[in-house]
C-alpha cells in the first residue's frame, strides 16, 4: 500500500506542474480532465496519509515495547499499538475502495428519459408518477430540474418526457435507475376496480459537452413547425416547435416546450448531444451497449428492474433483492435508501474486478 501512496504523491505534484502549466491553462478541455484528477488523488491521499501516520505510529509503539523498561510507558505502547493497528485496517480498507476506478462521467448533469411502456393510458400515468419522483428527490438533494421535452396525455399522463439533473454528481446517483419500472395498482381508468400491471422505461444519459462530441451543422436536417397541445396562446400560431435529424445516425430529436424557437432549438441539441455521446461509448465498448440495451429493454413489463405494489405498499428494486414497504415516501422523492444500496452493490462488484486484475498482474 505504501508504494501506491508514494506513486500518488508524485502523480498529485506532477498534476500540480500542469495545472500551473499556460499550455493546460490555455486549453479548457484538458483543464477540466486534470482539475478532475487531482481532485480525485487529493481526495486518496487524506487517507493515504493518515495510513502512513498510522503506520508510523505502530513502528515507534513497537520499538518502545522492545526497547523500553518502564512499565507505564510499555502500557501505554500496547495501548497505542492496539489502537493504531485496528485504525490501519480499516484505513486500508477506505483505501481499497478509493483506488477502485470511477467513472469519469459520475460528476456531469443527467439528461432522464421517461417512456410509457405496456399498458396504455395506465402506463402514462405512471411515466407521470415517475417524473413527480425523480423531480421531487432531485428537489431534495438540492439539484435543478430542466424540463426539455415532454409528450403528455389529456388525462394527465406522459407519454414521454425528457428532462435534465443538474447538479454535482447527478448522473453518479441518477444512473442505477436506467431500465424497466412496472407498477401493480388500480388504474385511475379501470372500473371495476381490479389490479393492472403496466411498465414505463427509464433511460439515464450523462450530459455530453461540446469538448466530448463534436456535431457537424452539414449533419444536421432542422425543421421547424407549429406547436400542438398544452402551452398558451402561441400553440398553432407561431413555428416554435423544432424537430432536428442527425442524417449519419438517423436520430430523432423534438422539442416544442418552450414558445421561443431559439430556446427549443438549445433544448434539443442538449438531448442529441447526450444520445450521440451515449452511442460513441457503446461504439467503443461493446459490454457497455449489452448493459444499456437490457437497461431499457423493450418497456415489457416482464424486463423489470424494479416493481411498485401499491396495494401492499411495496418497492422491489429485482436486481439486489431489496425490497422496501413504503410506498408512498419512495413516491414523494425519498430513493436515498434505495440508491444508496445500488451504489453499494456495485462498488462490491467493481472491488471484486479490481481484486480479479490485481491477481492476474501478479
Amino acid at each position: 500500500m505504501l508504494a501506491i501512496i508514494e506513486k500518488l504523491e508524485k502523480r498529485l505534484e506532477e498534476l500540480n506542474n500542469e495545472l500551473s502549466s499556460p499550455e493546460v491553462l490555455g486549453n479548457p478541455s484538458r483543464l477540466r480532465v486534470v482539475s478532475m484528477e487531482h481532485r480525485q488523488v487529493g481526495e486518496i491521499l487524506k487517507t493515504g496519509r493518515q495510513y502512513k501516520e498510522c503506520l508510523r505510529s505502530i513502528n515507534e509503539a513497537r520499538e518502545i515495547l522492545r526497547d523500553e523498561a518502564d512499565p507505564e510507558l510499555m502500557e501505554m505502547a500496547r495501548t497505542e499499538l492496539q489502537d493504531s493497528t485496528e485504525k490501519l485496517a480499516v484505513l486500508e480498507e477506505q483505501l481499497n475502495v478509493l483506488l477502485v476506478p470511477r467513472d469519469p462521467n459520475d460528476a456531469k448533469n443527467a439528461i432522464i428519459e421517461i417512456r410509457a411502456g405496456t399498458g396504455g393510458d395506465e402506463a402514462a400515468i405512471f411515466g407521470s408518477d415517475l417524473y413527480r419522483m425523480y423531480t421531487r428527490y432531485a428537489e431534495r438533494r438540492g439539484w435543478k430540474v430542466d424540463l426539455l421535452s415532454s409528450n403528455p396525455t389529456g388525462i394527465g399522463g406522459l407519454k414521454e418526457v425528457i428532462f435534465m439533473v443538474k447538479g454535482d454528481g447527478a448522473y453518479g446517483e441518477m444512473k442505477f435507475e436506467s431500465g424497466v419500472h412496472r407498477v401493480q395498482r388500480v388504474p385511475q381508468t379501470e372500473a371495476q376496480g381490479r389490479i393492472h400491471t403496466s411498465a414505463a422505461t427509464v433511460a439515464v444519459l450523462q450530459e455530453a459537452e461540446e469538448v466530448d462530441i463534436k456535431i457537424d451543422e452539414k449533419d444536421l436536417k432542422i425543421d421547424v413547425y407549429r406547436s400542438s397541445g398544452p402551452g398558451g396562446q402561441s400553440v398553432n400560431t407561431t413555428d416554435s416547435a423544432v424537430r432536428i435529424t442527425h442524417i449519419p445516425t438517423g436520430t430523432v430529436v423534438t422539442c416544442q416546450d418552450e414558445k421561443s424557437q431559439l430556446k427549443n432549438k438549445v433544448k434539443a441539441m442538449q438531448v442529441l448531444r447526450a444520445r450521440l455521446y451515449d452511442h460513441a461509448i457503446e461504439e467503443q465498448n461493446r459490454q457497455i451497449a449489452k448493459e444499456r440495451k437490457a437497461m431499457v429493454s423493450t418497456g415489457d413489463r416482464s424486463a423489470k428492474i424494479r416493481t411498485y405494489n401499491f396495494p401492499q405498499s411495496r418497492v422491489t428494486d429485482h436486481r439486489i433483492g431489496l425490497t422496501l414497504h413504503r410506498l408512498d415516501d419512495i413516491m414523494q422523492g425519498n430513493l436515498d435508501e434505495i440508491i444508496t444500496a445500488l451504489k453499494k452493490d456495485d462498488l462490491e462488484k467493481r472491488l471484486r474486478a479490481s481484486g480479479k486484475e490485481a491477481e492476474k498482474a501478479a
